[in-house]
């Protein structure tokens, strides 16, 4: 399968220059990417309130969506990883919701953005 010439919010050839330029390998990725964090929005909202399991679903996203070029949800993925590993103190909680809130628009979007690539990418396949 070919790659997509344009996808929102992220940058596909840059990924799959990261995987010897290998589309097969992107497209496994993403695969991966939709199936291993269809049901992380979920977890991720129970986890708020315990710093460290926040932590750990929040940086295993930042490092998906980077390998697979989600270059926006990376960024927001990554601004509140950082925050969490230093530690709440001394930051306004008002500071941990709008990174929230920006990381699950973020979120919903470039899951949908690659499910639908996933599926539209399959179906030409298919043909």
């Amino acid at each position: 399968m070919s790659i997509p010439d344009t996808l929102e919010n992220f940058d596909v050839p840059a990924a799959v220059a990261r995987m010897l330029d290998q589309p097969a390998l992107w497209w496994q990725a993403l695969a991966l990417f939709v199936g291993h964090f269809a049901d992380w929005e979920d977890a991720w909202l129970a986890s708020v309130g315990d710093d460290a399991g926040e932590r750990r679903l929040v940086h295993a996203l930042r490092s998906a969506a980077a390998n697979v070029g989600a270059t926006k949800l990376s960024a927001s993925a990554a601004a509140l990883d950082d925050l969490l590993l230093q530690g709440q103190g001394g930051t306004a909680a008002s500071v941990f919701e709008s990174l929230r809130r920006q990381l699950q628009q973020d979120f919903r979007q470039a899951w949908r953005t690659a499910d639908a690539a996933l599926r539209l990418g399959r179906r030409e396949s298919a043909d």
